[in-house]
């Protein structure tokens, strides 16, 4: 028996997706074009949240459509939209990052930053919501997550 086509699949795909990617389990597809800058940073940004998430104790968040799919939308829809866009999360990212490293640092001392998370879990929500608000209207569902 060869243990190396158990190991790496026997397909010779090295346990990789059709597409060449790894599956990754526990994490959100944000689409097609994962190698674009802008799916990048909203990959990163979403993952970021959600470890704020769970240091404030909050459920974990499904992703929707929409939201799965806002940098390819963005990207299609071009223009002002998509300048606002990456703005918008370059924005946020600025929110983001210094926020999560002050609770991480806060974690490391022994204190309970749970309060502190939640605001800026909130924070992230209502920034990232007001993004969706660039979708084009035949892209928004009728109803977002708060």
């Amino acid at each position: 028996m060869d243990r190396t086509s158990k190991a790496h699949g026997s397909n010779g795909t090295n346990g990789r997706a059709p597409d060449g990617q790894r599956p990754r389990p526990g994490r959100p597809n944000f689409g097609k074009g994962t190698g674009n800058t802008l799916s990048l940073k909203w990959s990163a940004l979403h993952d970021a949240a959600q470890a704020v998430a769970t240091i404030a104790g909050a459920a974990p968040e499904v992703a929707v459509d929409e939201v799965r799919r806002f940098p390819v939308s963005m990207r299609e829809a071009g223009g002002w939209r998509l300048q606002h866009a990456e703005q918008g999360i370059a924005d946020l990212t600025s929110i983001m990052e210094p926020g999560l490293s002050a609770l991480l640092a806060a974690l490391a001392r022994g204190a309970n930053p749970q309060a502190a998370a939640l605001a800026l879990w909130n924070e992230f929500l209502e920034a990232r919501n007001a993004l969706l608000e660039l979708l084009p209207p035949e892209r928004q569902s009728a109803r977002r997550p708060s």
